[in-house]
């Protein structure tokens, strides 16, 4: 054997010893969105690795890509942003001949979505803006009313407010009987005025933290997402948990916001074939099941509610995921503002930067 084979039969061994390098997926999410497993079974599945990067609101997600941050895979915005990214072009028209699982779409949210054709995102999980409260360390439950951020002198700060300008603004619009994506300037100057009434009241704006605070007692009553209140209410097994059922969770009767994140492929995605896959694979119906016991979100996927009904009924019956159609009715789906997100911006500034007493 001469020497030139036997470098070359070297080279081969040391090459296939190393292994070709993974692909990577990048994403840019909310916080434990994706249930653990079903990201490493997609990394199985596609000898890939999947990298996650966390966002806690949209404006904030948004900010990070204008600024020039690229390399970003799949995108999970709400849908009002959606509608922005793609006017913008941040975002590309999705070829859904790449997503034949999108056929699992509910129909039932596809009546009330602002894209409906799916024409740039994909919805991953619906979730309700609601009020939670621990009933053990209350002596007066609340009144089902945005006013308990101005009307419980006893919560003063023990309570908190998203600090997120949509829905906090939104919610305050709510309750004084307006449009939750109102652009008339009066009538946010009123959201704004009482937003400002109800942060004199509260520890603080708060859109993680929150959660474990209700959880540990530490606030006695939160604004906040379905799905983080209800992975407040389970257990480690995706199980109701005994010591935690003193939280409970309304929708003020006053309305309340509905939003959908949907996953998007930005223009700039350095793997957008993976992309595709990914879309594709967290709407198979096991795999959206699972994630809608992880996450507490209702997924519109009609493949997993009729998993649920033969593997996991309670699920299904947890009203923090599941409301009723009488409280469903007086949810209002965020909208996209266009060039009145400006006003928003303003009033929302305005806010942060007035005196607490």
């Amino acid at each position: 054997m001469n020497k030139f084979f036997l470098a070359l039969s070297a080279s081969a061994l040391l090459l296939a010893g190393c292994g070709a390098p993974k692909e990577k997926l990048h994403i840019f999410t909310w916080s434990e969105y994706i249930d653990p497993e079903v990201v490493a079974q997609f990394e199985r599945e596609n000898n890939c690795r999947v990298v996650i990067d966390i966002f806690d609101s949209n404006e904030a997600m948004l900010a990070k890509i204008q600024a020039g941050t690229t390399g970003y895979d799949v995108l999970f915005p709400s849908s009002y942003m959606v509608e922005q990214l793609g006017r913008d072009g941040i975002i590309v028209p999705l070829d859904k001949s790449k997503l034949p699982n999108i056929a699992n779409i509910d129909s039932r949210y596809l009546r009330c979505a602002l894209d409906a054709d799916m024409t740039y995102g994909v919805p991953y999980m619906v979730t309700y803006t609601g009020i939670a409260w621990r009933d053990d360390k209350l002596s007066t439950p609340p009144e089902t009313s945005w006013n308990v951020f101005e009307t419980r002198p006893d919560l003063v700060g023990r309570m908190t407010l998203l600090g997120d300008m949509r829905e906090t603004l939104g919610a305050a619009l709510l309750y004084n009987g307006f449009s939750l994506n109102s652009t008339n300037e009066k009538e946010l100057e009123t959201a704004r005025d009482t937003v400002i009434r109800w942060k004199r009241n509260i520890a603080k704006f708060e859109n993680e933290q929150y959660k474990t605070g209700i959880a540990s007692g530490e606030f006695m009553l939160v604004h906040g997402y379905s799905g983080d209140i209800g992975q407040v209410q389970i257990d480690d097994e995706g199980n109701l948990a005994p010591d935690l059922n003193h939280v409970q969770f309304f929708l003020p009767k006053e309305g309340f916001s509905i939003s959908c994140d949907e996953m998007v492929i930005p223009t700039s995605a350095p793997n957008p074939e993976l992309a595709y896959k990914f879309i594709n694979f967290l709407h198979d119906g096991d795999v959206a099941a699972r994630n809608e016991k992880y996450t507490t979100y209702w997924c519109p996927n009609t493949a997993a509610i009729e998993i649920l009904k033969e593997t996991d009924p309670e699920t299904l019956e947890n009203k923090t995921i599941f409301p009723s159609s009488e409280d469903l009715e007086r949810g209002m789906v965020i909208g996209d503002l266009g060039e009145n997100l400006a006003l928003y911006t303003r009033m929302w500034d305005q806010i942060l930067a007035s005196e607490t007493k």
